[in-house]
């Protein structure tokens, strides 16, 4: 069983070093997604699918959440487990997406430098304005994912900062309860990406999910 590692927006890869120690007895897979091309997340689960072989445990963190939901919706028969920090599983809503398409517009017309005060952290400092376009709007336009979670019958645990601006712990609960073996693990004082934030905690947590998993 691999161990596939998605990353929120916009961030890449590399925001997953902290959890690298964790995993140095697994097989890890930490794909960068905006090299995956295209602007959909069941495209770039697809990708990952086709790319990445065997069994698969998903750890996504916001956006890469919604990839992992993807990942199980195509192949549910392959993935093991679920772990979502800071992931919900419904679509954007008319008011999200317009939000979405002003970051667009504000991306193309005045730049990243601009953009970045709208955004839940600082990209790299190599990420162009038309990778996060594709983001963006990938993210805007992401399926409904309620299904997903109420069908998946391996491990899903969903990991939510009690300060966290775009995931309440509330609708986090309720995604848990809603999923045949679902799990909620509420962090104290901790924002959107509690990977980076409380990694000892989060390290403790994945290790107990990916032997639930197994």
């Amino acid at each position: 069983m691999k161990v596939v590692l998605l990353h929120a927006f916009p961030l890449d890869e590399r925001m997953w070093a902290p959890q690298w120690p964790a995993l140095e007895e697994h097989e890890v897979v930490a794909p960068n997604l905006y090299d995956l091309g295209g602007n959909s997340i069941d495209g770039w689960a697809e990708r990952i699918l086709n790319d990445v072989d065997d069994e698969l445990f998903a750890v996504g963190s916001s956006m890469g959440g919604y990839v992992a939901l993807a990942l199980a919706r195509q192949a549910p028969e392959r993935v093991r487990g679920l772990l979502l920090a800071g992931s919900r599983a419904g679509a954007d809503s008319d008011e999200r997406k317009a939000a979405r398409n002003e970051g667009i517009r504000t991306l193309r017309e005045d730049g990243i430098e601009a953009w970045q005060s709208q955004a839940p952290a600082p990209p790299p400092p190599e990420r162009t304005v038309e990778e996060l376009v594709r983001a963006t709007e990938a993210l805007r336009d992401r399926r409904d994912a309620t299904d997903v979670v109420e069908a998946f019958a391996g491990s899903l645990a969903f990991v939510v900062g009690d300060r966290d601006d775009f995931l309440p712990v509330a609708e986090a609960e309720e995604l848990a309860m809603a999923a045949p073996d679902g799990r909620l693990y509420v962090l104290e004082d901790t924002g959107h990406f509690s990977s980076i934030e409380w990694p000892k905690r989060f390290n403790e947590i994945l290790i107990e999910q990916l032997q639930a998993a197994q």
